[in-house]
């Protein structure tokens, strides 16, 4: 019998070098702002992973220092796609918590969901 794999459950360590003076001037405004490191990249992570507005934005400024053709027609297309499901969201005027009374309902009506 073989073990399923534990794909997301398994920890990796995600590691990239930088100057010392980065690292220092880092870890000086981390705890400036009261921040731990893991927080600060974890935090980063999950604005990335889940196209967060802000994060987006800056991750548009560093792809636009690229200035090839390929990267700017990603980024327009990316914010289109934003802006779309924006427009979408405010149409149908559905926050997180209207999200959420929709997945009770359905819960309560198809309990063997």
């Amino acid at each position: 019998m073989s073990k399923e794999p534990k794909y997301g459950k398994m920890t990796k360590k995600i590691i990239f070098y930088d100057s010392d003076k980065r690292y220092a001037d880092l870890k000086i405004r981390l705890a400036k702002d009261g921040i731990s490191q893991p927080q600060f990249f974890r935090g980063i992570v999950t604005g990335y992973l889940m196209k967060d507005k802000d994060v987006m934005a800056f991750i548009y400024k560093l792809m636009a220092a690229e200035k090839t053709d390929l990267v700017e027609k990603s980024i327009k297309k990316d914010k289109k796609l934003i802006n779309t499901g924006e427009e979408t969201l405010e149409k149908f005027a559905l926050g997180e918590h209207e999200i959420e009374n929709i997945f009770d309902i359905l819960e309560k009506q198809n309990p063997d969901l």
